[in-house]
């Protein structure tokens, strides 16, 4: 992949004898759901760890697993790499003591953004390695994947990377700065985290044909400039990890799963203080 200058604005373009844009990326699986790196109340983190143990020996961590593979082989992290793309290859594979012991390809175009309803002919497959998600979720296995998407999206054409934030531009007249690494187009592993944690179709949607969402605190679309988890609700994540960890009010099973995948996000917890 080139990257080249258009007037004021950087543009990420393939080389004119090359139609396929490749993205390449690793991703590790890391257990210990709800055990926090620090915590300044011992009761609440006792509370907490009882909580995320009696989901995960009731449900697993299939479903959450499930929704995640299903994101890697439909290919979503490409983003508007995507669209418009003739044919999408995705191989992941699962990486042990540095060699590929097990290797699963998918035709990315034929997974839906929409839904998580597995094609019939890779059912098998995303099975397979939504167990193995789960196995590192739970903590019981140490899991690596290597994933590699090949579009072909036409010889010389424009492609999308991630956009840098510079607070201060100083000089430059550059309307916008593209990430890249080594000269490399590259996308932030952070917009690779929000393709793979939009799995939330558990929240209100009042008739919404949106789809999936990411997972976050309010259910924020940050392109429609609207939160879908408001507190007003009692369907944020806030509001639902007070009610189940310090009242014993176990939300219903899809607003676990919503609850729990905010929990393998990350983020700042705890208790909200309010009566």
């Amino acid at each position: 992949m080139t990257v080249r200058f258009s007037g004021s604005t950087l543009v990420a373009t393939l080389p004119a004898d090359a139609d396929t844009l490749k993205l390449s990326f690793t991703l590790r699986v890391l257990g210990g759901t709800g055990t926090p790196s620090a915590c300044n109340n011992a009761d609440y983190q006792a509370k907490l760890l009882s909580t995320v143990k009696g989901y995960a020996d009731a449900n697993g961590f299939g479903e959450l697993a499930r929704r995640y593979a299903h994101n890697l082989a439909n290919a979503r992290f490409l983003w508007r790499n995507r669209l418009g793309a003739e044919q999408i290859e995705t191989r992941i594979q699962h990486i042990s003591q540095g060699q590929a012991v097990t290797t699963w390809i998918f035709d990315s175009l034929k997974w839906s953004l929409r839904d998580f309803n597995a094609t019939s002919e890779a059912q098998t497959a995303l099975q397979a390695m939504a167990d193995l998600i789960a196995q590192g979720l739970a903590g019981k296995s140490h899991v690596l994947l290597q994933v590699t998407a090949y579009a072909r999206v036409g010889a010389g054409q424009e492609v999308y990377p991630s956009q840098e934030l510079i607070l201060d531009k100083g000089s430059s007249k550059k309307s916008k700065t593209l990430y890249d690494v080594q000269g490399v187009a590259g996308i932030h592993s952070q917009k690779l985290g929000n393709a793979l944690r939009t799995i939330d179709t558990w929240y209100p949607n009042e008739g919404d044909a949106l789809g999936p969402i990411a997972v976050e605190p309010y259910g924020s679309v940050t392109s429609q400039g609207k939160a879908y988890r408001q507190p007003k609700q009692k369907a944020d994540f806030y509001t639902l990890l007070d009610r189940w960890v310090l009242k014993d009010e176990v939300p219903a099973l899809e607003q676990q799963h919503y609850v729990m995948a905010n929990l393998i996000r990350g983020g700042v917890f705890g208790d909200s203080e309010k009566d």
